[in-house]
C-alpha cells in the first residue's frame, strides 16, 4: 500500500474519467454542464448529489479522532517558489505552476488528507473567462503593451479548484459594559461676531454612561476561511461573494479535466480565523443588545457548542504571466466572473504621460501669458 495511504482512503484514481468510447480522458465542460470527451465528442450528463451535505465535528479533528472514512489519499506537486499543493496529474505536470508561473517538478508523494465534502461547480468556462480578463486588463491604465498581447494569445488559463473550510456554530455569550445616552446642555460659550467677541448660550452634547449586562444567542452556518496560503488573501477576498447557498455535496465528476490545490492551512489553524469573524458578529450583536445612542463592551464570555466543519472547493480561473523576471497572476471567479490581478506598469507610458502633462501645461500657461500681453 502506498505510503500514507490507509484502508477506507479514496483512490488517487477516483478522479479520472476515461472515455466509454475511445478511452481518452473526459472533461467537466462548464458550458453544457456535462463531461465531455474533447477527442471523439462523446458525451455524459453530470449527476446533481441531493441531500444534506455532511458536516465533520472539529472537536473530533482536534484530537484526530475523525473516523478513517473522512480521509483519501491525494497525490501533489509543489512549487518551490510560492509553495502552492496541486493535485499531481502526470498527463499536465511538471512545465508550470498555475499560481505563479514558475517551474515545478517537485512530487511531494501521497498524502493522507481530509476529503472535501461539497464543492461549487465552475459556471465559467475558460473562454468566458478569458473575456472577463480582457476587459479588466483594458480598464488598466499604464499597462504595459505586452501585457494586453498576453490577453490576445489565448494562451491556456488554469481552472483550479481552491480549498475553503466552513465553519458552524451555535454560540451563547454573556456580556458586561456601559450604555451611553446622549442628553444636552445649555453652556455658554464664547464665539466672535462681526469681529467682536460676546458670549452665546449653545446646546452642548454630553453622553451618561449606565451599566449594562446581558446574553446574546446565534447560530453561525458556513464562515468560509480560505485554507491556501498560494494567493494572497486580497486576491480570494475580491472573489467575494461565493454563492454558498448553491453548494452541493462532493462530487468528483465536476473536477474531471481541472486541478485541486491541496490546502496548506490546518482545518484547527483556519478555525482560529473562523472565531475572528464570528466574534466580530457577536460583537455587533451585543452592541444592538446593549442599546442606546453609544456603546462600550467591558467583556464578553462565549460558550461556542454544535461545532462543525467542511472541507469545500471553490472554482477559480488563474492565468500567470512572467514580466522582466517577476510573476503576475490574475483570478476570476469560476461562477461570478470577479476579476483580480496583480499587474505591472509600463515606465515608458507613464513617461510619456508626465511629458504629454508638461506640455499641456506649458501651452495653458503660453497662452494665459500672451492674452495678457495682448
Amino acid at each position: 500500500m502506498p505510503r500514507g495511504q490507509t484502508a477506507g482512503a479514496t483512490s488517487l484514481e477516483d478522479h479520472r474519467f476515461p472515455c466509454p468510447s475511445c478511452g481518452s480522458d473526459l472533461r467537466y465542460d462548464p458550458d453544457g454542464s456535462r463531461l465531455l470527451c474533447g477527442h471523439c465528442g462523446h458525451e455524459e450528463p453530470v449527476p446533481e448529489r441531493r441531500g444534506a451535505i455532511p458536516e465533520l465535528d472539529l472537536r473530533s479533528a482536534q484530537r484526530s479522532e475523525l473516523p478513517e472514512r473522512d480521509f483519501e489519499a491525494a497525490r501533489f506537486a509543489r512549487c518551490p517558489s510560492c509553495g502552492a499543493q496541486v493535485e499531481f496529474d502526470a498527463a499536465i505536470h511538471a512545465k508550470e505552476c498555475p499560481f505563479c508561473a514558475s517551474p515545478i517538478v517537485t512530487d511531494t508523494g501521497v498524502a493522507r488528507v481530509i476529503k472535501p465534502q461539497a464543492q461549487l461547480p465552475f459556471l465559467l468556462g475558460e473562454e468566458a473567462a478569458r473575456a472577463e480578463m480582457r476587459k479588466w486588463l483594458g480598464r488598466l491604465w499604464f499597462a504595459p503593451s505586452d501585457l494586453r498581447d498576453y490577453a490576445k494569445a489565448h494562451r491556456r488559463m488554469d481552472g483550479i479548484y481552491v480549498p475553503y473550510w466552513t465553519y458552524d456554530a451555535e454560540t451563547r455569550t454573556e456580556y458586561s459594559g456601559q450604555r451611553g445616552t446622549v442628553y444636552y446642555e445649555s453652556r455658554l460659550v464664547p464665539v466672535t461676531v462681526n469681529g467682536r467677541r460676546q458670549m452665546v448660550t449653545q446646546q452642548v452634547a454630553r453622553v451618561r454612561w449606565t451599566p449594562a449586562r446581558g446574553r446574546v444567542a446565534r447560530a453561525f452556518d458556513d464562515v468560509l476561511v480560505l485554507g491556501s496560503r498560494s494567493l494572497p488573501k486580497r486576491f480570494t477576498d475580491a472573489l467575494a461573494p461565493w454563492d454558498l447557498s448553491a453548494l452541493s455535496a462532493y462530487e468528483p465528476r465536476f473536477l474531471a479535466g481541472f486541478r485541486a490545490e491541496g490546502y496548506g492551512v490546518p482545518v484547527e489553524e483556519a478555525y482560529g480565523e473562523a472565531r475572528e469573524i464570528m466574534n466580530q458578529v457577536i460583537a455587533s450583536d451585543v452592541r444592538a443588545d446593549i442599546g442606546g445612542d453609544h456603546q462600550r463592551i467591558t467583556q464578553m464570555q462565549t460558550e461556542v457548542g454544535q461545532l462543525t466543519f467542511k472541507h469545500v472547493l471553490l472554482p477559480v480561473w488563474l492565468a500567470a504571466y512572467r514580466y522582466r523576471g517577476r510573476s503576475f497572476r490574475f483570478v476570476i471567479n469560476g461562477r461570478t466572473g470577479a476579476v483580480e490581478g496583480e499587474r505591472p506598469y509600463s515606465a515608458v507610458k507613464i513617461a510619456l504621460a508626465i511629458l504629454l502633462g508638461l506640455l499641456v501645461a506649458l501651452a495653458l500657461a503660453y497662452l494665459q501669458i500672451s492674452g495678457q500681453t495682448y
